[in-house]
């Protein structure tokens, strides 16, 4: 199947109000332009450099998102057109963004990611260290970064059940999140979860976006 057919096959199952990011790391500008000619405008790359370079050389109306572990040296480099920051881990993070933002003249949206799997790789905050974040330095007092939601990476498992309970509670945070810190921001509505092997059952979970590479372009390529 083509890149084209496979993006409608998804797209055919996706409820209308979750967002798809078509992940194209790895992936040559002939594959993402063919996603882009069958309708799809919003992409995932997660290493600074490949996105800089296919943001100059690719269409200027593609939605650029970032979804891997960003460092605060490299934020300079995407902050003048990245349209969404899907991990922030870190209140270093959000004090370089907000800079950079000012800099660009522009208010940078974010997803704050949470570390809701049980293998100990993956980055994010944890819902106290959050609270105690926000209470000290309220994310109001960034005037260049919106906070739109939340971002979480469930375990590599074939636990089903395991991938639910951990999705789930990605839910339970932003509704908190959106209780105690954000009400009143109709902006802040994102959950990012849910990737090739795992989205159907993101979405079940309350997921408003979807990180989908392998499902769209087939299997990584390795440089």
């Amino acid at each position: 199947m083509s890149i084209a057919d496979n993006l409608n096959k998804i797209k055919t199952i996706l409820p209308e109000q979750v967002t798809l990011v078509a992940v194209s790391k790895t992936k040559p500008n002939s594959d993402i332009l063919e996603a882009y000619n069958a309708g799809q405008r919003v992409f995932g790359e997660n290493k600074v450099q490949d996105l800089g370079k296919k943001y100059e050389e690719l269409p200027k109306d593609i939605e650029w998102h970032f979804i891997g572990h960003l460092q605060s040296n490299k934020v300079k480099y995407i902050a003048p057109f990245v349209s969404l920051l899907h991990g922030v881990d870190s209140l270093k993070l959000l004090k370089t963004i907000d800079k950079e933002g000012k800099k660009n003249n522009r208010v940078i949206k974010c997803l704050l990611q949470f570390h809701i799997a049980e293998e100990s790789t993956k980055f994010g905050f944890n819902l106290q260290e959050i609270e105690e974040l926000l209470q000290s330095y309220p994310i109001h007092g960034f005037e260049n970064i919106e906070v739109c939601g939340v971002m979480g990476m469930a375990t590599y498992t074939d636990d089903e059940d395991q991938v639910a309970k951990e999705f789930s509670s990605l839910k339970t945070i932003f509704k908190q999140l959106k209780k105690s810190h954000f009400n009143g921001q109709s902006s802040f509505k994102e959950i990012s979860m849910g990737m090739s092997g795992d989205y159907p059952i993101a979405i079940n979970n309350g997921s408003t976006m979807v990180r989908v590479g392998s499902s769209i372009f087939g299997a990584r390529n390795y440089h």
